[in-house]
């Protein structure tokens, strides 16, 4: 199978399934006979006409005598994957990408899907809407994100700044590992590794390029995948050897593996998820870095452990949520429509409700997400607080970031990291 068959069928398998592409990519990748020239390939194409799927149906709009909706899913999908070729990828000639995309169809569609690309290279450049007719649907094909994400985002944040929110999400985001300080320093790390940078405010990270199991270290547990802002919510939690430490929805485990680090591998981190087929990822991971302190457990985070009322010197609760901040990641969020995640804040706060009981007198609770929505995260913080008095926000500082107000949003725009938030709360009183 050729590397633009590969990326077809991932695409149409996708679009199917409703289901993420990373997973789906590698194992792809993994298990096929592609050179390296060619998995590349295959996931530059993958992600890119994921990303740019609303900008692509546009052009088809535009140039076909049947809308992009209309047409079949193999014949919609060739058709965004040659235009994206001809649009976004300047080292693949034309006429390559125009015969290989034809090729991919049956020979019914090859008359279409040939004719719809070839007027692409005769017309004047990108088609968008006119920003006068509404600000809200030219930004979402100029921007190739869901009308209403779009609209939301314009609601909480205004056009100037959403505009240069999702302009941000079109920046491919460096891979960022965490250092293994148990068995190596940054400075030791980052010389083996090629091309590999500090991050500019964790004090315990590179960026790097490459796959990351191919890197000097994997095997050898000298360091693990974690965003820049994820590193910085460990370091806002500041556990210290010899602390208990609650973890409330940990996995993948990364968020349990920077505390213990910090903890030098001296305490206990007890690591909960409401998956127990999940805890073997905390599992693995710990063993692969040499951590010991850690172990896992299935729980769903709503539901309270009276054993460990008031016993937790620090709590994170890392909730489930939308996942807005993350779709220079995860492409598909782009189209996810707020609406669908109208319950998340409810549930996210009673997590928070159960959690805070586990907290000491004097302990510290943190509570983050990898969105930018407010409801899930200062509103959130905020209801808390107006029902738990005995909580109180705690400025930090976390590694070169200092945050006096006691939360903060990571906007992607600003920082060199995914969109985020944290907040550092302080038991000062009974409940």
């Amino acid at each position: 199978m050729t590397a633009r068959a590969l990326a077809l069928e991932l695409l149409q398998k996708a679009e199917r399934n409703d289901q993420f592409l990373n997973i789906a990519l590698d194992h792809a990748l993994s298990h096929g006979e592609l050179g390296e020239a060619d998995r590349k390939l295959v996931a530059t194409l993958v992600y890119g006409v994921t990303e740019k799927r609303l900008t692509l149906d546009y052009q088809i709009d535009r140039l076909s005598s049947r809308p992009a909706k209309e047409l079949e899913c193999s014949v919609r999908t060739a058709l965004r994957l040659g235009l994206y070729q001809l649009i976004f990828l300047d080292r693949i000639p034309p006429h390559a990408a125009i015969n290989e995309t034809v090729a991919l169809v049956h020979k019914k569609a090859r008359g279409l899907v040939n004719a719809v690309l070839r007027a692409y290279t005769r017309a004047d450049g990108l088609s968008l809407p006119d920003r006068a007719d509404g600000v809200a649907p030219y930004l979402s094909i100029r921007y190739s994100v869901g009308l209403p994400l779009t609209e939301k985002l314009l609601s909480v944040f205004g056009e100037e700044k959403t505009e240069s929110i999702l302009a941000s999400w079109g920046r491919i985001p460096p891979t960022t590992l965490a250092v293994n300080t148990l068995r190596v320093t940054r400075d030791e790390l980052q010389a083996k590794i090629p091309d590999s940078l500090p991050t500019t405010l964790s004090h315990g990270g590179l960026a790097v390029k490459g796959a990351v199991r191919s890197l000097y270290g994997f095997e050898e547990g000298l360091f693990f995948v974690q965003d820049e802002a994820s590193q910085l919510c460990v370091e806002a939690l500041g556990a210290e050897a010899g602390e208990t430490v609650l973890d409330i929805c940990a996995c993948p485990g990364s968020k349990s593996f920077g505390t213990a680090i910090r903890m030098k591998n001296q305490g206990r981190i007890l690591s909960f998820d409401l998956h127990e087929k999940k805890l073997p990822l905390i599992e693995s991971g710990a063993k692969r870095l040499g951590i010991t302190i850690i172990e896992a457990f299935a729980n769903d985070g709503r539901n309270f452990l009276p054993e460990w009322e008031g016993a937790a010197d620090r709590v994170l609760c890392d909730v489930p949520c939308s996942g807005f901040g993350v779709p220079a990641k995860k492409p598909e969020l782009r189209y996810k429509d707020p609406a669908a995640s109208a319950a998340l804040p409810a549930i996210q706060r009673a997590i928070l409700d159960t959690a805070c009981r586990y907290v000491r007198m004097g302990g510290v609770l943190v509570y983050s997400t990898c969105t930018i929505l407010p409801e899930e995260n200062e509103e959130n913080v905020n209801r808390f607080l107006a029902s738990h008095p005995e909580f109180s926000l705690e400025p930090f500082t976390a590694g070169n970031l200092r945050c006096e107000a006691g939360m903060l949003t990571f906007l992607s725009d600003e920082y060199p990291t995914d969109g985020f938030f944290v907040a550092r709360l302080r038991r000062i009183g009974k409940a």
